[in-house]
This record gives C-alpha cells, structure tokens and sequence, in this order.
C-alpha cells in the first residue's frame, strides 16, 4: 500500500508521510527523554548557553586542525548553518598561533543556478560566508594554502577527489534544516521509481556530491535565515557533499541551536537514530547506521511541542 501523502508538499517525499504514531512519540520526548537516547555511537549533549555551544562548535575544527602534520594531513567538513562558530574560529587559530599549513577544510554545498555553482561574489555563496567569516580573518601566516580549502562545484570530479587523496576527516559537522537535512541532502521527489516509497536507504547512501534539488521547505527556510524571508531570491539547486562522503568522516557532529529545525524535528531525528529507524524520507535518521554520531543542543533553543496559540 502506498505511503501517506506529504502534508507540505505531495509531490515530495518527507518526514510527514511517516506513520502518525512516531511523530507523536518525538513530539511527547523531554530534555531528559533526549539525553536518555544516547547508546553506542550516538552521543547527545547539552549546552546551557550559546557562548558555551559555538565555543564547543568552534573547538571541533581547533581539534581537528591539531592532529595535522605533513605526513598525516587532517581536515573538517563545515556547514554554513549555523554560521556563528565561524569567527570564533579564526580567533582561536589566531590567539593560539596554530599552523594550518597540514590542515584541510571541506565546505558542505553551494547554491546552483541553474548552469554551475553560484560564484563567491553572490550574496548568498556559502563559500563567501566561509571565506568572509572564518578563512580570511586568519592571520596570513597561519593559513592553510588555499588549494586545501575544498568547496563543491557542478564539475564536482575536483572535489570528490579531494577526499580520496589521503587526507583524513576527523569530523563533518552540520546543522539540521526544517526538512531533517544535513547539507542539501534532501528527500527526492514523489516520482517514477520513487512514486510508492522513498528510496531504500542502501540507494540513498550510494550518492555522492551532486547537484540536487532542493525541497519546497528548503527554499523557505533558506529565505527565513538568510534572505528576509525573500524566496524569490533562493536558487533551487544546489552542490551538496553526500551520504557517501560523509561516511568517510571519522565523525558527524550536528548542532542544533533551535534556530533552524523546530522543536519536533530536533526530536524525531534524535530518535529514528538513537533506535535505528533510517528512513530516506528523513535523510538524517540515515545516521542511524553511521558509527560516530554526536547531536550537540542548545538547552534554551529546544523548545517545546505543546500546543500554543500566538
């Protein structure tokens, strides 16, 4: 029997065409319930305010910058959402005085506009934002070459290369969209081979870095935190890494601030991994089968899913 259509969107698959019954037990989950589904690779920690939890963030690539040398070069995977680390990044290299010269970086996606990718003087580049806000606030001398900052094109052989040329990825961090993303891995459209049931998950964790495009949720939420709620302004394709490269990272680590995702879906992925149920139309419940997941929380940003009228 078909699946249940989605309730945003029918023509896409979704976390609202899964069965009723899960959704309300994500929904009913405490702060308590949450720390409560941590098990063997999967960790859940709390942070009591936002300095503490993009300190924590920032710390991530200092540790992985750390472990590099010359005959072991290591590198991290970074998202754009949440963006707030990234300054503190660039201090923290700076005041430590730390060598990036073995160092690596991987930027998670970029918009697409319809011919290749977006350059870096668009507005809304990703990799502009990396290089404004964290890269080019490093002090010349302590900065990486610039051929080891790797960011998505739509010839993506270049990029895919660079994570099969020997470097490590100590940790691929991430934020988590409104449509249980991380990057641009978003669920598929409702069609042809698709049409009945999402994609198996061993399909879904055949894709590597590809274009993509993006869910009619994505584009909102993209207008909400980056463009004044300007949809028209968002692209509708986009380079992003994929399952396949992030299975290369020694570690995923997803921040959730409460300023992206709401507080249900800060819930549900929680548990679809934390119980092993990896679900294509959730593409981060796909998680469940990677060996070193940490869900990092802002305690003030996880809110509630009471009902409240407004």
């Amino acid at each position: 029997m078909p699946r249940r259509l989605s309730s945003i969107a029918p023509d896409w698959w979704d976390y609202t065409t899964l069965e009723p019954d899960l959704i309300a037990a994500a929904a009913g989950l405490t702060e308590r319930d949450l720390a409560q589904l941590a098990r063997p690779g999967f960790r859940v920690v709390f942070y009591d305010t936002l300095e503490d939890f993009y300190l924590a963030e920032a710390l991530e690539y200092i540790e992985a910058w750390r472990q590099a040398t010359p005959d072991n070069p290591v590198g991290i995977c970074g998202p754009i959402g949440p963006t707030e680390q990234l300054p503190l990044v660039a201090r923290l290299v700076n005041s430590l005085g730390l060598q990036l010269g073995a160092g690596h970086f991987w930027g998670m996606d970029e918009w697409h506009d319809g011919e290749r990718e977006v350059p870096a003087t668009h507005p809304l580049s990703f990799e502009k934002a990396d290089r404004e806000l964290c890269f080019d606030r490093i002090r010349p001398e302590l900065r990486m070459p610039d051929s080891q900052l790797h960011f998505p094109k739509a010839d993506t052989s270049g990029y895919r290369a660079s994570w099969e040329a020997g470097v490590r990825c100590a940790v691929m961090q991430g934020g988590q969209g409104d449509i249980k993303h991380w990057a641009f891995n978003d669920p598929l459209r409702r069609t042809g081979l698709w049409k009945d049931e999402p994609p198996p998950v061993a399909e879904y964790r055949k894709l590597a870095t590809r274009e993509v495009e993006l869910h009619p949720v994505t584009l909102m939420q993209n207008a909400r935190t980056s463009g004044g709620g300007n949809v028209t302004m968002v692209p509708s394709r986009a380079i992003t890494v994929g399952p396949v490269e992030t299975w290369l990272a020694e570690k995923v680590s997803i921040w959730h601030a409460g300023a992206h995702d709401n507080p249900l879906g800060q819930r549900l992925t929680a548990l679809m991994i934390s119980k092993g149920i990896a679900d294509s139309a959730v593409p981060m419940s796909l998680l469940a089968d990677h060996p070193n997941v940490q869900f990092n929380y802002f305690r003030g940003g996880l809110g509630t899913c009471a009902v409240e009228m407004h």
